[in-house]
């Protein structure tokens, strides 16, 4: 989510622009109509919410999903320098939809491991309320009653959006919150510290470049690491189908 924040402002220079034509497609990564509805559009804005960027035109609604891999490349010019589990590249092989502005500016959506996604109009209504402007309310609201485990709740897109994999971890550390929690065992003071965690945490690590940069980092999650606060070696394990890191010393 947070490099998707990132790319929405490092476009934000695109807005006024028209699209003039679609160069390239990929039909396993854009979907029906979107090639047909693109072309002639003027960029009136682009919003965000959870991992989706949405480009708001005059006329259809683009959502964009980056997957893991996936950045915008402007002429050439990557918006977000890094990706976390990405390799370095700029070449057009991995591009999966390239459209044309008005000023003759090729904008790429480049994605080596084909899991990003371009629709028409997508339905937002099915996500949870976005993390960025999440209130403890909201997060009280989502885990209350659940018996899944914390960090299982804290992906549900449905539930909350925007919180990936390596956020999930790295806020429940900051929280001392363990990842195989039931979610509806937080006390109200627990709910507070995870929120503050979000409030705080996110926008230092927005700041810093990105999902990557947190105590968990990739290459502290590589392994075998040692808990940043404490020395306690940290555990790894798969909760919800993906792998979890967490210090079973401060996080309970």
């Amino acid at each position: 989510m947070l490099e998707v924040e990132l790319t929405r402002r490092g476009v934000a220079h695109l807005v006024g622009r028209t699209i003039v034509a679609v160069e390239r497609t990929d039909p396993l990564a854009v979907a029906d109509g979107v090639d047909a509805e693109a072309p002639g559009s003027r960029i009136e804005c682009f919003d965000r919410h959870g991992k989706l960027l949405l480009v708001r035109t005059d006329g259809p609604t683009i959502g964009v999903h980056f997957g893991m891999t996936g950045r915008l490349l402007v002429n050439g010019d990557a918006v977000i320098d890094r990706l976390a589990y990405s390799p370095v590249s700029r070449d057009a092989v991995w591009d999966r939809w390239a459209v044309r502005l008005d000023d003759g500016r090729l904008v790429r959506l480049h994605d080596p491991r084909r899991l990003g996604r371009v629709r028409l109009d997508p339905d937002v209504s099915r996500l949870g309320p976005d993390v960025l402007s999440l209130r403890r309310v909201d997060l009280a609201a989502a885990l209350a009653g659940r018996r899944a485990p914390v960090k299982a709740i804290l992906l549900d897109q449905s539930v909350i959006a925007g919180l990936g994999n390596l956020l999930a971890d790295e806020v429940l550390w900051w929280a001392a919150l363990a990842p195989r929690r039931p979610a509806g065992s937080l006390t109200p003071g627990e709910v507070g510290t995870l929120a503050q965690a979000i409030r705080r945490r996110l926008p230092i690590m927005m700041r810093r470049g990105g999902s990557h940069t947190g105590e968990l980092s990739p290459e502290v999650r590589a392994g075998p690491g040692r808990c940043r606060r404490d020395g306690t070696e940290l555990v790894r394990a798969a909760i919800g189908g993906r792998t979890a890191v967490w210090c079973p010393s401060h996080q309970r």
